[in-house]
């Protein structure tokens, strides 16, 4: 049994519906298979875009939301459902769902308010409606399917926006929902980036967390493997839009992988693979637009590049805060104030430096929670700044991360040299320096507008454009669907 989950591109109008449901249609003659799906292109932001019109006052943003979402799904329906009926009960759903979407926003304006447990329903809309289509789809080609709310099937904790399965749960629910369903041929499309609390109350995984649905259901299921299709060919050893000769990784592990995601690989969210590596369950990233491409396949150990590095990847909607002073090395505990500080605002630290003085220390985080993050440190610094033992917290929003990533790393010598003798060439000046624990990745901060140089240093460096002959062949049999 595969599951198979379809990003927003992968589905983004009639067309795209119908090619992914031809690829699970041709995987579903070899055996069982759970779909999973996003919702259509830019639904979703249409959507928090509207909630949030709507905690402003914004009377008519529900009431334009409902007829957006009304158009673009009944178009869809027109050019996909030939049947006048499925056509009909279709139509019907969407209009069921839209309108609650549009109920929901106008609670929202009335109160001036949107809490979590609002935001999660109305952004969840787009999966419920991208489901039902692509059942229907999947039934024009012969098929049985049916679309299932992911909050019958996924229990997670009450973390509204960010909400953690509970796997053993999880387990047992969905192997009473969805496997009598397989034993009679039906094919299963589940909504992504949805779950339940153990009360029943929806919630969500994150932005882009249908990956991360995918792979609690393969889990839960014992799938024999999982396959993300995108619009992109595989994991790249760049960014294209950086390094115009980046190429496909054939194979990458489970480490390499989490690492390239930490830190900004847009093909994968962050915490797809956590719960597939106990079981060992192969993931594969394919592209939905060329099916024929034979992708890249995560797997727990991958194979290693020769030369240590398998991939750069960079980010650069970040910020660098530094907490710091000549009276900061007398301050106790000033590294677990910093991060407790961070915590209580919710920022994502993405690499922490200091300096072998101890008179600074350093970390990033994401662009958005830097103003929030720096008011929160001024709180817990306030007397030692009154004192002048912590001399100043200052943010500096013109950087980026940089992270080279590879398994052989910490048994390969001369990397780091290699890598930091590339980038002097380049003359690209190094902000901060942190080793991941890890021991899979060197992360380092640089000025936003150095990006591209020092990610093109890298690879040319590392020889990245060209295939590895021993361990990344040049030709390789394509997978059957």
């Amino acid at each position: 049994m595969r599951v198979m989950k379809f990003g927003g591109t992968s589905v983004g109008d009639a067309t795209r519906i119908r090619g992914a449901a031809k690829i699970v249609a041709d995987a579903a003659r070899h055996g069982g298979v759970v779909a999973v799906v996003s919702a259509m292109s830019g639904v979703t932001n249409r959507l928090v875009e509207a909630a949030l019109a709507s905690a402003e006052g914004c009377g008519r943003a529900g009431v334009e939301l409902r007829e957006s979402l009304r158009a673009q799904h009944a178009a869809a329906i027109e050019a996909l459902i030939s049947d006048e009926a499925e056509r009909a009960r279709l139509t019907a759903d969407v209009e069921q769902i839209a309108g609650d979407a549009a109920t929901l926003c106008r609670g929202t304006a009335m109160l001036r308010e949107l809490t979590p447990r609002a935001l999660d329903a109305i952004s969840s809309v787009g999966e419920r409606l991208s489901a039902r289509l692509m059942a229907g789809a999947l039934k024009e080609l012969g098929l049985r399917s049916v679309a299932v709310e992911a909050t019958e099937v996924i229990v997670t904790d009450d973390e509204h926006g960010q909400a953690e399965p509970l796997m053993d749960e999880t387990r047992e629910r969905a192997t009473k929902r969805l496997l009598p369903l397989l034993a009679e041929g039906v094919v299963p499309v589940v909504t992504g980036f949805i779950g339940a609390s153990r009360g029943g109350t929806l919630t969500t995984l994150g932005r882009g967390g249908s990956d991360y649905s995918a792979t609690i259901l393969g889990a839960a299921l014992e799938a024999a493997e999982i396959i993300i299709w995108t619009d992109v060919d595989g994991v790249l050893t760049a960014d294209p839009r950086l390094v115009s000769d980046a190429r496909t990784i054939n194979d990458i592990s489970y480490a390499e992988a989490a690492e390239l995601a930490y830190f900004g690989a847009k093909v994968l969210h962050p915490k797809t693979l956590r719960p597939v590596a106990d079981a060992a369950i192969p993931v594969w990233i394919r592209n939905s637009f060329e099916p024929e491409k034979g992708g890249t396949k995560i797997t727990p150990a991958g194979h290693p590049s020769l030369s240590g590095v398998k991939a750069i990847t960079a980010i650069s909607d970040v910020s660098l805060i530094t907490v710091g002073g000549r009276g900061i090395v007398d301050v106790p505990g000033v590294a677990a104030k910093t991060f407790t500080a961070a915590a209580s605002v919710r920022a994502n630290v993405l690499m922490i430096s200091q300096a072998s003085s101890q008179n600074d220390i350093c970390f990033i985080v994401n662009a958005g929670d830097a103003a929030r993050t720096v008011e929160a440190l001024r709180r817990a610094f306030a007397s030692d700044l009154a004192h002048h033992q912590v001399e100043h917290i200052n943010v500096d929003s013109g950087v980026a991360v940089v992270a080279a990533v590879g398994e052989r790393m910490r048994g390969t010598p001369g990397i780091a040299g290699r890598l930091f003798s590339a980038l002097g060439r380049r003359g690209v000046n190094i902000v901060a320096i942190a080793q991941g624990s890890s021991e899979y990745n060197v992360s380092f901060v640089v000025a936003a507008g150095a990006m591209r140089d020092a990610v093109t240093a890298i690879h040319h460096e590392f020889n990245l454009h060209r295939r590895d002959s021993r361990f990344d062949a040049e030709t390789r049999s394509l997978v059957e669907v």
